[in-house]
């Protein structure tokens, strides 16, 4: 039974050291020690073996406890049965041929009585430290530990995405690095995941300033200022505020965190201002380029528009790349760390900037070419383009949200096209169906797959057959081309009917010139 709403969780009375919990599915548990506490439960070291002590050192599990009739729990309790079994994510790791997915594993939940009151309680793999401590000793952290991290968080968020949920509070505090392989990262707290997807309906927009500034007001994104709900753009504008504080140590409006509103403007103004307000932030010279790209992209969203996560991990890694590091590198939060990195990375950084004249040579040649033809086609790419941005804006936004993202996406494609530079072939295999099918509460979102030997990106259709089809017009001749071009239905009935009147115009055109 879900909790009953209330203005404030309560921190529960701690339960005794060594009580014995038994889950949903039998499963007895051992409290161990308490080892931290949130704004509604706490957290305890946890052993499966009943008669045996817990002890710090063995302990490979937590419990998180809450009372029953709280909320947070129980949101996230929901979130690991709905979306997060391990079946499921096995599945995704499969399917996107990677190696790891940092969301903590779920082992059972269940209900306890003490002295009268009604406990919840959910049992988790133990983690270790989370990445605010570290940051606080540190102060920042190098650029390419940055880019990695961003790299694992838009894997978890791709996963979680899909499933209908988005995490809504991403911060350093919630980014815990493995217990037993310190190397690992893990995003972890759902108890603000919000279901932005049930039965595959998006939520509509919808501003509530009642509801206003919403989640850790240092990282919210202006969605939640406005009262909005989470969305996958607002996950994705959380993070890279995020990653804006790792690399340069603070955020523009860190000394008015108790004044929302001014946080709020002082947000839109960095969106608004974009590339230079992020690029000339970073005191230490670090190149705050990508993060700018990352930004750039995500504020040129739609409410409910699906991100193309490739794109946005590919501004990420050709960051790394510059850099010759790989995102599987292991995770440096040291300057000692990080030279190490680069000595081992030295060879194929030397690599790389060997190859960069050859490449500035081959860039100046393909974007002559590339300015030849849109000189050409300007009409075409510039209804094309209006065609794409208008398709990308939904309804569910008010008038005013949908002129002010249409201008930032115009103002943003410059700084982007860079980023941009799609192949022509692209080929898609559809994920199962089954993907989450013994989930009957939610079905899987369609989901495509591109071939991992490279990062590429979706071309929306219109634009990617206009262009395409005008390229083929210069090299094949018109009529080819007119023959393999993709039209709308409309346009078919258009052309039908504007050939059938020729068509009859012409008989009628030889029939007097026979007569006569």
């Amino acid at each position: 039974m879900a909790p009953k709403k209330q203005e404030k969780a309560k921190l529960p009375v701690p339960l005794p050291e060594g009580m014995i919990l038994k889950d949903t599915e039998g499963k007895t548990w051992q409290l161990g020690k308490m080892i931290g506490s949130g704004g509604f439960g706490l957290i305890y070291l946890a052993s499966p073996c009943p008669n045996k002590q817990v002890r710090d050192e063995d302990a490979l599990y937590v419990i998180k406890v809450e009372y029953q009739e709280n909320g947070p729990l129980f949101s996230e309790l929901k979130f690991y049965q709905r979306a997060a079994k391990q079946d499921c994510i096995k599945r995704w790791l499969a399917f996107k041929k990677l190696d790891f997915l940092g969301i903590p594993r779920f082992w059972g939940s269940g209900l306890a009585e003490h002295n009268g009151k009604s406990y919840r309680f959910m049992v988790m793999e133990r983690l270790g430290m989370d990445l605010q401590k570290i940051f606080a000793q540190r102060g920042r952290f190098q650029r390419e530990t940055v880019l990695q991290l961003g790299v694992r968080m838009l894997d978890v968020l791709e996963y979680i995405h899909e499933n209908e949920y988005v995490h809504g509070d991403i911060k350093a505090a919630n980014l815990l690095l493995g217990y037993r392989n310190p190397h690992q990262v893990y995003l972890a707290d759902y108890g603000l995941s919000y279901r932005y997807c049930p039965n595959g309906n998006h939520k509509q927009y919808q501003e509530n300033p009642r509801k206003g500034h919403n989640g850790t007001v240092e990282f919210t994104s202006l969605d939640a200022h406005k009262g909005v709900a989470p969305s996958r753009r607002g996950d994705l504008e959380i993070l890279g505020y995020c990653m804006l504080q790792w690399l340069c140590g603070k955020l523009p409006w860190e000394q008015n965190l108790r004044d929302p509103v001014a946080v709020q403007t002082a947000k839109t103004n960095l969106l608004d201002e974009l590339p230079n307000s992020v690029m000339k932030w970073n005191p230490s010279g670090n190149s705050c380029r990508e993060i700018a790209q990352f930004l750039a992209y995500a504020n040129g969203l739609a409410y409910d528009e699906k991100p193309k996560y490739e794109i946005l991990k590919k501004i990420l890694l050709d960051g790394l790349e510059s850099s010759g590091i790989l995102h599987k590198e292991l995770l440096e939060f040291s300057t000692a760390g990080h030279i190490r990195n680069l000595e081992t990375a030295s060879s194929k950084k030397q690599k790389v900037n060997a190859q960069k004249p050859i490449t500035e040579q081959i860039n100046q040649v393909q974007k002559k070419l590339k300015d030849e033809r849109i000189a050409g086609s300007h009409v075409i790419q510039r209804q094309a383009q209006k065609e794409e941005k208008l398709a990308g804006l939904t309804n569910s936004e008010t008038a005013q949200e949908s002129t002010v993202r249409r201008n930032k996406y115009q103002h943003h494609q410059e700084f982007l096209s860079g980023v941009k530079e799609l192949p022509r072939k692209t080929s898609y295999e559809d994920f199962s169906s089954s993907f989450c099918g013994q989930h009957q509460d939610f079905p899987s979102l369609g989901i495509s797959r591109k071939h991992s030997s490279s990062y590429s990106y979706d071309v929306p259709t219109h634009l990617n057959a206009k262009v395409t089809n005008f390229k083929k017009y210069e090299t094949t001749g018109f009529w080819s081309t007119i023959s393999q071009l993709t039209l709308s239905e409309e346009t078919k009935a258009d052309v039908f009917h504007y050939g059938l009147t020729i068509f009859f115009l012409l008989i009628l055109v030889v029939l007097s010139l026979y007569f006569l």
